[in-house]
């Protein structure tokens, strides 16, 4: 390993480097683009031989990388590497990860590799967000408030477009609205963010930090290491840490974080909000964070009718978006500017049909049980829809919350029992139908039930609390699904 790998970037001499990059997913392809840029000697090692992956393989082997498809690929580490750059979906105990461990040779993600691209002559500021749900919304918001004041921004990171491209663009930005995930933060290592913000902390992904391996020291449990992980956007913050005050998860993380001296905490709230905090007076969303006169006073920066679609978690996230916006300067009506503008992706707490007075509505971005609570939150009466991959995470505490408001239920999916299990111990009197078939025609069978358990007024809702890939491509895709069975309905 070269000695100055532990402290590189952009300018570091690349060209004596050998680096191995782990998947060839989007990430990974543009970490592989990025380093051939750079100079450096690429290796890229897939499992898959897929025709997609070998379209990329042909254009990085015309930059002069090596590329390696195909099962086994993966089993051994190049004896010359000197840096992995891994996929963030890759578990810590994956061979190569491990043998790299072994051997000492770092370990980045490519959010750590864009970081460090970025240093030390491209560095734009970073205001970023994770959290277990709302993080994509937020970034959406965020986004669009520091476009509507006249910045050049762009959404990254999670969000679909990786870091790395935007570092090394032509386009010169003045800052950077990033989404990071666990598995991205896991991989850091010397991020110095703007500004972050923790949305919420609920379980998720658990079956990824079942690997002890991944385990930081002193933590004993999946939940923790996740939590873990999530805290890391906090350390070396040199401006705003930004809470959720009705979350003490996320309050915690920011008095356990090493900060740059100056930076604040900054939380928000769907009440009324106490100094350093954004929050809700009446039907405006106000600021007595970022105002000097913040001890007796707060300035307006948007109205609640500004947030669509309209719900309590959403109005959440609104609030992180403005915190961190407010935390670069953005002047308030811009806050609200962004709010207006905003068209919200599909998928999301989205009304598909209104039939004989009832509402259907898709949320199939609903992928755990803790966005599946807050979108059934938002209704009085709801016939749900739910199942899929429980991913190792528990609907007792969803259940025993939402249990006034269901109507009925109707599960798919591979873990439907797994839902069910805790509508018979949390909600014994909603009725519950349990679909056994596993093709697509099961949600059309969902739909057509929801539909004759619905009475006027009540929402039939799409908020599987589960990840979609045992019967779906992605979330989308499930979501298309129930728009088609909805259309399909009779009448």
């Amino acid at each position: 390993m070269k000695d100055w790998i532990a402290g590189a970037d952009r300018l570091s001499p690349w060209p004596q480097a050998t680096v191995v990059v782990a998947g060839l997913g989007t990430s990974g392809f543009a970490a592989a683009d990025g380093l051939l840029d750079l100079g450096a000697r690429v290796v890229v090692l897939d499992e898959s031989d897929s025709p997609v992956n070998t379209e990329k393989a042909t254009v990085l082997e015309m930059l002069d990388a090596t590329v390696r498809l195909g099962p086994g690929a993966t089993a051994t580490l190049p004896a010359e590497a000197d840096l992995v750059v891994t996929s963030p979906g890759w578990r810590p105990s994956a061979p190569l990860l491990a043998q790299a461990a072994l051997r000492g040779v770092p370990v980045w993600g490519e959010v750590e590799l864009a970081w460090r691209m970025s240093l030390p002559d491209r560095q734009v500021p970073w205001l970023a967000v994770t959290g277990t749900n709302g993080k994509t919304t937020t970034v959406g918001m965020l986004e669009s408030m520091l476009t509507a004041a006249g910045l050049r921004t762009s959404a990254v990171g999670n969000v679909g477009r990786p870091i790395v491209e935007a570092v090394l663009d032509e386009v010169t930005y003045d800052v950077l609205a990033v989404e990071l995930s666990s598995f991205q933060l896991h991989w850091t290592n010397s991020l110095s963010l703007h500004s972050a913000a923790v949305l919420n902390l609920a379980p998720d992904h658990l079956e990824w930090y079942a690997d002890a391996a991944g385990w930081p020291p002193g933590v004993t449990d999946p939940m923790a290491a996740y939590a873990a992980d999530k805290a890391r956007i906090y350390s070396r913050v040199r401006n705003s840490c930004v809470y959720n005050v009705a979350d003490l998860a996320t309050e915690h993380m920011v008095e356990d974080a090493e900060v740059v001296e100056g930076a604040r905490a900054i939380g928000f709230t769907l009440g009324i909000p106490g100094p350093s905090m954004v929050g809700v007076v009446d039907d405006l969303l106000v600021d007595r964070a970022f105002i000097s006169q913040r001890r007796d006073s707060a300035v307006e920066l948007a109205k609640l009718a500004d947030v669509v679609p309209y719900a309590p978690h959403n109005v959440e996230n609104a609030l992180a978006a403005a915190a961190l916006a407010r935390s670069f300067g953005v002047p308030p009506p811009a806050v609200a500017q962004g709010l207006q503008r905003l068209r919200i992706g599909d998928h999301r707490i989205q009304t598909v049909a209104e039939r004989d007075g009832v509402r259907y509505v898709d949320d199939s971005k609903a992928t755990n049980p803790h966005a599946a609570a807050a979108s059934l939150a938002a209704f009085d009466h709801v016939v749900w829809i739910a199942g899929g991959q429980a991913k190792g995470t528990s609907f007792d505490d969803l259940v025993a919350e939402v249990a006034p408001r269901l109507r009925a239920a109707v599960l798919l999916g591979v873990d439907r029992h797994v839902i069910a299990d805790a509508l018979a111990r949390h909600a014994p009197e909603v009725p519950v139908n349990v679909l056994d078939t596993g093709d697509h025609g099961a949600m059309q069978q969902a739909v057509e039930w929801a539909a004759s358990r619905a009475v006027p007024g009540d929402v039939v809702l799409l908020a599987p609390g589960c990840a979609s890939k045992d019967m779906y491509t992605d979330y989308a895709a499930r979501g298309d699904a129930f728009a088609a069975a909805v259309a399909r309905l009779s009448g």
